[in-house]
C-alpha cells in the first residue's frame, strides 16, 4: 500500500492555520482537512437537539446519531454534511464556535473522530490542521507545524474576518473570547493544545499571509527532498 504523505497544522484559535493550510494544499495536489470544522459539526448537532456543551452523560448518549460526511467540491471549500444535510455555513457563527471548544474537550468526542481523520491520512496525502494533529491524531506526520501569533494579532485577525462577513464586534471582546478559548484549549484534559516535540514552531506575529506561507512551503519541502 502506497504511503501517503502527511503535514500536521497545529496551533491556537485565529493562528491562520486554516487559511494557509488550505492554500498549500491546493499547491501541491494535497487534500485540505480542516478539523475544527469536523468537531463544529458535532458542536452543532448537540446544540440542535438542546443537549449544553458540557453535558457528558448527553453528548455520550446522542454522539452515536451524528454522521458525518466531507464533501470537496468545485469550489474548493471542505463541505460539512451532517446527517444527509449540508451544514457548512451553519457551523461558523461565534455561538458555534464556542460549543466545538466545549464539546471537543469531551474525551468521547475525541474518540469518535479519531478513526476519521486518520483514515483520511491513510487515503490521502493531507495538510490536516487543528488543535491535537501532531501529538494525537497524526504523531507520526512526515511534517509537524505548530503555528502561532500574538494574541493581540490572532484578535486582530478574527476581528477583521468576523467583520467581513457583517458582524459588529470590538476588538477587546475578540481578544478576551480568544484568550479564553486558548486557556480551555491548552487545559483540557483530552488531548490539550500543545506543541509537539519534534514540530517546528512557526510565530506569523508581524508576518504577511504570503510570508508565512513561503514559510511553510520551505518546512515542507526540506522534507520531502
Amino acid at each position: 500500500m502506497k504511503k501517503h504523505f502527511s503535514v500536521a497544522i497545529d496551533g491556537p484559535s485565529g493562528a491562520g492555520k486554516s487559511t494557509m493550510a488550505k492554500l498549500l494544499a491546493k499547491e501541491l495536489g494535497f487534500l485540505y482537512v480542516d478539523t475544527g470544522a469536523i468537531y463544529r459539526t458535532v458542536g452543532y448537532y448537540m446544540s440542535l437537539i438542546g443537549i449544553q456543551p458540557k453535558d457528558t452523560d448527553g453528548i455520550t448518549k446522542y454522539i452515536g446519531d451524528v454522521n458525518i460526511d466531507i464533501d470537496y467540491q468545485a469550489d474548493g471549500i471542505q463541505h460539512m454534511i451532517l446527517n444527509g444535510q449540508d451544514v457548512t455555513g451553519e457551523i461558523r457563527t461565534p455561538e458555534i464556535s464556542h460549543y466545538a471548544s466545549c464539546v471537543s474537550a469531551q474525551p468521547v468526542v475525541r474518540a469518535f473522530l479519531l478513526d476519521m481523520q486518520r483514515d483520511l491520512a491513510r487515503k490521502h496525502d493531507v495538510i490536516m490542521d487543528g488543535r491535537d494533529i501532531g501529538t494525537v491524531v497524526l504523531p507520526d506526520a512526515d511534517v509537524k507545524i505548530f503555528l502561532t501569533a500574538s494574541a493581540e494579532e490572532r484578535a486582530r485577525r478574527r476581528m477583521l474576518e468576523l467583520q467581513e462577513k457583517g458582524e459588529k464586534i470590538t476588538f477587546e471582546k475578540v481578544l478576551a473570547d480568544m484568550k479564553t478559548r486558548d486557556e480551555r484549549d491548552s487545559s483540557r484534559a483530552a488531548a490539550p493544545l500543545k506543541c509537539a516535540e519534534d514540530a517546528v514552531l512557526l510565530d506569523t506575529s508581524g508576518l504577511t499571509i504570503e510570508q508565512s506561507v513561503e514559510a511553510i512551503r520551505s518546512i515542507i519541502g526540506g522534507k520531502r527532498e
